[in-house]
């Protein structure tokens, strides 16, 4: 569970990071969680200090948020995606040893089956 969190905060960060206005809401769809996980995350990573929230006007009946991320928060966002580079490295040689051994035992004429590319 706390993979899931730190994922997800991380997610969030460089989305702020790329879109400081964005919402919410659109965060929400975009990373298929739903709006209290995000309103959540919101919360930690201010709290951390990692994110301020400061309000803007969008029209005379809304108020909207633009979300900064803190020289903290950039520094975390950048332990983060290194991190995050190291695993995905990690998954992807792994991934690519096993579509090797899969395709070998495919073209194995001992058992039975042939790919052809």
């Amino acid at each position: 569970m706390a993979d899931f969190q730190e994922e997800i905060q991380f997610q969030v960060l460089r989305r702020l990071h790329q879109t400081p206005e964005v919402s919410q809401r659109a965060l929400a769809r975009e990373l298929g969680i739903s709006l209290g996980s995000v309103n959540y995350c919101f919360q930690a990573l201010v709290e951390k200090g990692w994110v301020k929230m400061q309000n803007f006007s969008r029209s005379e009946h809304k108020l909207g948020y633009i979300y900064l991320l803190t020289p903290t928060g950039i520094s975390q966002k950048s332990r983060m995606t290194a991190e995050f580079l190291r695993r995905k490295v990690v998954e992807y040689e792994t991934l690519r040893e096993e579509i090797e051994q899969l395709k070998a035992d495919l073209s194995d004429p001992a058992k039975g089956v042939e790919i052809k590319q």
